[in-house]
């Protein structure tokens, strides 16, 4: 919106050229995270009020930690604080005509949807385990398949007239048109190492990565500032993919594929890391507010709609191997408990408690030991992961 305003100013007056500033994405990614954390910060006092007035407390499970009895009643859905300083500044500081950040921010807000929707179950009907998995995953698919189904076109094509022509001439070929290597699933460390995935190959990776990430930050979000510092470092680590991809230039020369617009992205990453870091400031031991799901759910998919556009689906996993971890432990643990429990006939655990964090827990480490821990962790899986940008 400023982009458009400062463009439309240049052309009444050539005393407007200072506003020229405004063209470079980097001075509005930072700008906007700047205005996210301003956003976050000014506005939180309010929202955790309003939340509270609400009676829009977290409910614990009763099998839970015991330590997390006393958190009961915190405020929760202070995701949507998050939401509204990311869309603000976005809107504000990325360019209105830019499809991919549209698409982000779509997939993003559903998410949030969802994740209201079921937030708010659990506080109205006072259900801890609020909306159904079966129908959770029914509109993350729907959610997630629609936005494959354009990207699998969108990264392929520079423009949405062309996307759509792509588009006919795949439905006019009998759903079989090559895509372009760009499109592939890229390897990293290696130079330009792709695999052709089709448009249907294309399409199931997408929805994997866009709801697996979602729910596996949902999985970690279990502790005070466990979950958003490491959205922060792993999103502003895609900011730096984003920014390379969508110049000619840095693409060209770091062996990674040029998806024009890409570099858009960075604005909303920066926003993403603003707001992250505004909500942490509220959501630190002792957390003021919870981001609940309509948050956890909508950053874990605004990552893994991201990672696809830039083509980073594994680096992604690599950044962000807490999160990965998190949603394997769980699913391991499940998966023995369910083959000991008909084996047996007596369910055995891998883990003293999943998720992994609460296993440390009753290993004995303090919540805070667990949370900055893997705080350092993720830190150090992002440089590594940062690192195939020149290592190939």
């Amino acid at each position: 919106m400023l982009l458009s305003l400062a463009q439309w100013l240049q052309t009444l007056s050539p005393d407007w050229g200072f506003l020229r500033v405004f063209q470079y994405i980097t001075f509005r990614a930072v700008m906007a995270a700047l205005t996210a954390l301003l956003i976050g910060l000014g506005a939180g006092p309010f929202v955790i009020r309003r939340l509270t007035s609400l009676k829009i407390g977290q409910p614990i499970r009763g099998y839970a930690m015991q330590s997390h009895l006393a958190k009961s009643g915190t405020p929760t859905m202070g995701g949507v604080l998050i939401l509204l300083s990311i869309a603000i500044s976005t809107l504000l500081w990325f360019d209105l005509s830019n499809r991919f950040v549209w698409i982000v921010l779509i997939v993003t807000l559903g998410f949030g949807g969802i994740g209201w929707v079921d937030d708010w179950r659990k506080v109205v009907n006072k259900d801890p385990e609020g909306m159904r998995s079966r129908e959770k995953y029914f509109w993350q698919s729907v959610i997630g398949l629609l936005a494959a189904l354009y990207l699998v076109f969108s990264i392929s094509e520079s423009s949405n007239l062309r996307v759509l022509d792509l588009f006919a001439k795949w439905v006019m070929s009998g759903f079989d048109v090559n895509l372009p290597p760009k499109a592939g699933l890229m390897v990293p460390f290696f130079k330009e190492v792709s695999y052709p995935l089709g448009v249907f190959g294309f399409v199931i990776l997408t929805y994997l990565v866009i709801v697996g990430a979602s729910n596996a930050v949902n999985l970690t979000d279990g502790l005070d500032g466990l979950a958003i510092m490491p959205v922060v470092m792993v999103g502003s680590a895609l900011g730096v993919f984003a920014y390379v991809t969508g110049s000619s230039v840095y693409s060209k020369y770091l062996f990674l594929p040029h998806i024009p617009g890409s570099g858009e992205l960075m604005i909303f990453c920066a926003a993403m890391a603003g707001a992250g870091l505004a909500f942490l400031w509220f959501n630190t031991h002792p957390a003021q507010v919870f981001m609940g799901d309509v948050g956890a759910l909508a950053l874990g998919a605004a990552l893994g709609t991201i990672a696809v556009i830039v083509r980073q689906e594994i680096v992604l996993s690599i950044m962000g191997g807490i999160f990965v971890v998190e949603a394997v432990s769980v699913m391991a643990q499940v998966a023995y408990f369910k083959y000991t429990k008909k084996k047996y006939g007596e369910g055995r655990r891998i883990l003293k408690m999943a998720p992994l964090h609460h296993h440390f827990e009753k290993t004995g480490w303090k919540e805070t030991q667990v949370v900055v821990r893997f705080w350092i962790i993720t830190m150090l899986l992002c440089l590594v992961g940062l690192s195939t940008l020149k290592l190939r």
